[in-house]
C-alpha cells in the first residue's frame, strides 16, 4: 500500500467532513490537504441569529488551521485550475497532486447578475455581509423593510423565509413593529417548493402569521439604488427602505474550464456516490447538480454536503486501504426553521423518493429552536 494524498478542494461543511472523516479512516502515512480561500470556516446557519445580534463573528468560526491538530494539512491560496483527468489542483501558483480529488468549493455567489442589486440592499450570506446587515438593521425603526431570493436557485430553502421571520421578531422586540411593513418576494412559485405541497404550504402560513405580506413568483430583475425601487420581470415594482436579499449563485469558473461542469451549470455526479466522469475524482455539496424526479434539483444545503462527505471519506479510505464496506448517499436530510421568539420547526425526510420528495415538517415549538442551538454548539466542537 503506497502512500496516498487525497486533496480535498472547499473547507465548508462537505470539505471539512471529508477531510476529518478521512483522516480517522486512514493511517498517518497517508496525506490529508485541504485548501479553501478563507482563514476562518463559518458555521452558516447561524448568520441568522447574527444579524439580530443573537451570535458574534467569533462565536460561529473557527480558523481552519485547526484541523491541523487532526493531523489535517491546511492550505490557503485561490484555486486558479484543475486538471481533473491528472488530479492535478493549481493554487495560488503552487502545484499539488492527488490520489484522490474531492472538489467541495461551494457555489460562488453572484449578485452582479441582478443589476443595482449589491449597491441597494444587504445580505446575510456571508460573516461580512451579515456584520453589515446587522449593522444596518439595527438603526431601522420604520419603513419598509423587503426580504427577497433574487433567483429561482439559491443555498438553502428555508433562510430567505426564516431570515424574514426573524427580523420580524426582533423589530417586535424593539417595540417598533408597528412602524415597519415587511414584504417578502421570492422568485420561487412557493416557499421551499422541493419539499412538496404541503410543507410549502405550511411554511407560506407561518410567514403571514407573522403580519408578513408575501409574493411568490416575482423575479427580480433589476434594483434601483437611489429611487430604492425594485423591478420585477413580470413588470412589477416594489419600494424599500431596507432591502435584505439572498443573491444567486453560479458554479465556480474553475470548475467551467475544468470541464468538471454539466449542460445544467453544475457539477453532474453519480447520485449515490458521488464520483464524477472523471476516476478518483469525487464531487458533494453545493457544485453538484443532482436532478430529481419532480423536475427539481436536490436543493443546496449543508446537510447534504454533509453527508456526501461522509460518504466520499468512507470510499476514499476503502479504495486505498481496502477495508471496510462501500456507503452511500440516500438523499435523507433535515433542517431547522427558525420563526423567531425562540421556536423553530423541524422539516425532513427522503429527497430521493418518488415520485415526490416524502417530506414531513414538525410543529414549530422550542425544543428545536434548542435542537439548533445544541446542534450548533456540536458543529464546532466535534469538527474543529
Amino acid at each position: 500500500m503506497s502512500d496516498a494524498t487525497v486533496l480535498i478542494l472547499g473547507g465548508g461543511v462537505g470539505g471539512v467532513v471529508a477531510a476529518v472523516e478521512a483522516r480517522k479512516r486512514l493511517p498517518r502515512e497517508h496525506r490529508i490537504v485541504v485548501v479553501d480561500r478563507e482563514q476562518r470556516h463559518v458555521f452558516a446557519p447561524s448568520l441568522l441569529w447574527l444579524i439580530t445580534g443573537e451570535r458574534r463573528a467569533q462565536q460561529i468560526s473557527r480558523p481552519l488551521e485547526r484541523l491541523g491538530r487532526k493531523g489535517i494539512d491546511v492550505v490557503h491560496g485561490e484555486v486558479s485550475a484543475i486538471d481533473p483527468a491528472a488530479r492535478r489542483v493549481s493554487v495560488s501558483g503552487r502545484d499539488i497532486e492527488a490520489d484522490h480529488l474531492v472538489v467541495a468549493l461551494g457555489a460562488d455567489w453572484a449578485p452582479e447578475t441582478v443589476p443595482g442589486l449589491a449597491e441597494a440592499g444587504e445580505t446575510y450570506v456571508t460573516l461580512e455581509g451579515a456584520e453589515r446587515l446587522r449593522d444596518a438593521f439595527a438603526r431601522f425603526e420604520s419603513g419598509r423593510l423587503v426580504v427577497i431570493t433574487a433567483s429561482p436557485a439559491y443555498k438553502c430553502p428555508a433562510a430567505p423565509y426564516e431570515a424574514a421571520m426573524l427580523l420580524e421578531a426582533k423589530l417586535r422586540r424593539r417595540g417598533v413593529r408597528e412602524r415597519v411593513e415587511i414584504e417578502l418576494y421570492s422568485a420561487e412559485p412557493g416557499p421551499m417548493g422541493v419539499t412538496g405541497p404541503d410543507v410549502s404550504a405550511a411554511v407560506g402560513r407561518m410567514v403571514e402569521s407573522k403580519g408578513i405580506r408575501y409574493h411568490p413568483g416575482h423575479q427580480v430583475s433589476k434594483v434601483d439604488p437611489e429611487g430604492r425601487r425594485l423591478h420585477f420581470a413580470n413588470d412589477a415594482t416594489a419600494d424599500f427602505d431596507l432591502l435584505v436579499y439572498m443573491p444567486p449563485i453560479r458554479v465556480p469558473k474553475v470548475l467551467h474550464e475544468a470541464g468538471l461542469a454539466g449542460e445544467g451549470g453544475w457539477v453532474p455526479v453519480d447520485r449515490h456516490t458521488m464520483e464524477t466522469a472523471f476516476e478518483r475524482v469525487y464531487a458533494i455539496g453545493d457544485v453538484t447538480g443532482i436532478p430529481l424526479k419532480l423536475g427539481k434539483p436536490l436543493p443546496k444545503a449543508g446537510v447534504f454536503a454533509h453527508a456526501q462527505g461522509s460518504v466520499v471519506a468512507n470510499n476514499v479510505a476503502l479504495a486505498v486501504t481496502g477495508g471496510g464496506r462501500r456507503a452511500t448517499f440516500d438523499g435523507r436530510g433535515e433542517c431547522f426553521v427558525e420563526i423567531g421568539d425562540g421556536r423553530a420547526a423541524m422539516g425532513g425526510g427522503n429527497f430521493y423518493a418518488e415520485p415526490v420528495p416524502a417530506i414531513k415538517l414538525r410543529r414549530p415549538g422550542r425544543l428545536w429552536h434548542w435542537g439548533k442551538i445544541l446542534f450548533e454548539r456540536d458543529w464546532l466542537r466535534r469538527w474543529f
